[in-house]
């Protein structure tokens, strides 16, 4: 089949709508990934062990399970219990919580690499709790955990093409939709993968920036 730059100009406008969409899922994911993320590591240092262990396996288990079976049991088992959702807001659900819980553990090794002397230090300061988390730990931890929580976050971005499965109208599925009226396949698909590179590129680009600025932190 030949390529068409007709059709590829007729096209755009309904890809760029979804590369709209595919970018808001990934940028609300990201802020739902972060937020799930440090609740959680925060949950697990609790002293409360029923706390901590039923966190962590409700965790384990997220992080053990595939995000396309979560997708369809938030979107499509949900409603069997009342609870429906629209389907951007079930996928960035679905994208927050399974990404949390990798997020969970940069947090969890940022905290750890605090020195002991920082607590202890605050400790002798007659600081409290909440004072000690956002005036000691979190200032000292947040940065080397930056480039580690980009990664994920442009992990999360490649795996937005599930939320097809659910009826978002993402990059992928306005590209597959067009594809099966015009029967023309290569043109739009080409285009997803060229709009994913364009844009993985600039990500890695801004992901050396980080690990330059910031430095580097195993997982």
């Amino acid at each position: 089949m030949e390529w068409d730059w007709n059709f590829v100009w007729e096209i755009m406008p309904t890809l760029i709508q979804g590369v709209k969409i595919t970018i808001l899922a990934t940028l609300l994911g990201s802020v739902l990934a972060a937020i799930v993320g440090l609740a959680i590591a925060l949950a697990r240092r609790s002293p409360n062990r029923g706390l901590s262990r039923t966190v962590g396996f409700l965790a384990e288990f997220i992080r053990g399970t595939p995000l396309l079976v979560q997708l369809y049991f938030i979107f499509y088992v949900l409603p069997d219990i009342g609870i429906l959702l629209p389907p951007l807001v079930a996928g960035v659900i679905g994208l927050g919580l399974h990404y949390g819980t990798y997020t969970a553990e940069v947090y969890r090794a940022g905290i750890e690499n605090v020195p002991r002397g920082q607590w202890e230090a605050a400790k002798a300061c007659n600081l409290n709790a909440r004072q000690t988390w956002t005036h000691i730990i979190m200032p000292q931890a947040i940065p080397p955990m930056i480039p580690a929580l980009a990664n994920y976050f442009i992990a999360m971005f490649k795996e937005t093409p599930l939320l097809s499965a659910i009826t978002v109208l993402e990059l992928m599925n306005q590209a597959k939709s067009v594809a099966n009226t015009y029967y023309r396949y290569v043109e739009p698909m080409t285009l997803v993968g060229a709009f994913f590179l364009v844009i993985s590129l600039f990500s890695v680009v801004l992901l050396r920036w980080l690990e330059r600025r910031y430095g580097r932190i195993e997982t």
